[in-house]
């Protein structure tokens, strides 16, 4: 083997150990559920800043928004960019009241805004369902960050940093993931400023791509290949997930105070709005300079063909860096929800915290082996990922923000739970059947089941109330 490649596979090789290294440490730190669903809830606004970060800055935001960009122009940009707005928003109204709430997932935010379990159910299930697509693409990115540096099959290798990534994240929890995310924060950031100065050391003037570029590559907002209709839905899809989302709503409840969590939000937006076209950047580079080659692959190819070998592993580095702190996020998420929020409840009291760890370690295990499963048979990244982003924003955006004022609206459970079922049943339908056109139509839908459900719901309450005072009588 080339030194060239031992150099290379060394820095990864590192790298996959620290991380599971990273894991062991932190499996001797957990002594409790808090310890393994929220750090103890003792997370510093740095902290929590590195961690939204890295938990944002995945799949989506780096081969993703690189793809965008070497497709459609700077308008890729847009895809983490309403994902900094809708963290402002959150930030501004939201934060706050989320950490307020002193539970371990959003499902329990649910139970508490409407007193339902069978919301914080049927909320869960949507969650893990959409979430288990969401850390499939993750998987699909790392396999094709790797075999840019060897010539590996992808499906192996889809596997095996998978693997790594499931065993890290069940061995140390939310305390494997708070310190390895503000790592692999520096190591993102670090990897796109590096990647940006080589592309400005041998792209020349910038007319020349302006002019070798298809027409519209340069516009913004909106452009031919990307239409104000297209925005609104990166809007409300996209956007929504980063107002109410359960991996974002995860990394707050790890904050040490609530103005803790509000701070981090609001730093974790602004940082992202550069980055976002900082990485579009790359991707036109790539249109310009690597023409040929699949959209998804631009940022991976780009940095083989431009940095010299140990920097390129470097920031193939930073790239996985990327992908695994978004994935590790997701399956701790998603395996909190089903325990917690599912299995729990049908447990019978008293029982030990302990065993509860131990069935929360094999949740996310079982929730990255399926993941794992379903990488190997998806194709596209940004694709697989706006199915995921858009079943889960049709039915849970509308009752959750609702339900913060549940009293003000006089919301009921089976308001909620229509929602999240018709809300969430129509955006799944009309995306698998190809109408995207009218994917708005399910948030209305959402809505009306809300406040039409609670209103039935409230008569039929009274009724019952007034005949059982005239029997009383």
């Amino acid at each position: 083997m080339p030194l060239t490649e031992v150099l290379n596979a060394a820095i990864i090789v590192v790298y996959l150990a620290g991380m599971l290294g990273i894991g062991l440490f932190s499996f001797r730190r957990i002594r409790s559920l808090s310890s393994f669903y929220v750090f103890d809830r003792k997370g510093g606004a740095v902290q929590i800043t590195g961690s939204l970060l890295a938990t944002v800055v995945g799949a989506s935001s780096t081969l993703g928004i690189a793809g965008l960009g070497f497709s459609m122009g700077l308008v890729g940009a847009w895809w983490m960019l309403v994902g900094a707005a809708g963290l402002l928003i959150m930030s501004f109204w939201l934060s706050e009241k989320v950490r307020s709430y002193e539970v371990y997932t959003l499902p329990e935010i649910l139970k508490a805004q409407y007193d339902s379990d069978l919301a914080r159910v049927i909320s869960s299930v949507l969650i893990a369902i959409a979430w288990i697509g969401v850390i499939a693409a993750q998987i699909i990115a790392a396999g094709k960050i790797i075999t840019a540096l060897w010539q590996f099959d992808l499906k192996s290798t889809m596997v095996a940093v998978g693997s790594v990534m499931v065993v890290y994240t069940a061995l140390g929890g939310q305390y494997s993931i708070i310190k390895t995310d503000l790592i692999q924060s520096v190591i993102i950031l670090v990897g796109i400023a590096v990647c940006l100065a080589f592309i400005g050391a041998s792209m020349g003037e910038l007319s020349a791509m302006t002019a070798a570029l298809p027409s519209g590559h340069f516009s913004f907002p909106v452009s031919p290949a990307f239409t104000a209709l297209d925005l609104l839905l990166f809007f409300l899809f996209v956007g929504s997930v980063f107002v109410v989302g359960p991996d974002i709503f995860s990394r707050l409840f790890c904050a040490r105070t609530p103005r803790a969590a509000r701070r981090a939000s609001s730093i974790t937006a602004c940082i992202m709005i550069p980055l976002a076209f900082a990485i579009a950047f790359i991707g036109i580079a790539a249109r310009f300079l690597l023409p040929d080659i699949p959209a998804e692959n631009a940022f991976p190819a780009l940095v083989m063909h431009l940095l010299p070998s140990g920097f390129n592993a470097l920031v193939m580095a930073a790239l996985l860096a990327v992908v695994m702190s978004s994935a590790d996020t997701c399956m701790l998420t998603a395996g909190t929800i089903v325990i917690n929020d599912v299995i729990r409840p049908a447990l019978p009291a008293g029982f030990p915290e302990k065993a509860l760890v131990l069935l929360s370690r094999a949740a996310v295990l079982a929730i990255g082996a399926l993941s794992i499963v379903i990488a190997l048979k998806m194709q596209g990244i940004i694709g697989s990922l706006f199915l995921a982003y858009t079943i889960y924003s049709g039915g849970l955006v509308v009752p959750v923000l609702f339900g913060f004022y549940s009293e003000r609206f006089r919301l009921r459970p089976a308001g909620a739970v229509l929602a999240i079922v018709f809300g969430g049943g129509t955006s799944a339908w009309l995306k698998l059947a190809g109408h995207e056109d009218l994917l708005l139509l399910s948030f209305p839908v959402s809505a009306v089941f809300l406040f039409a459900g609670s209103m039935v719901a409230g008569r039929l309450a009274s009724k019952r109330r007034n005949i059982a005072s005239r029997q009383m009588e």
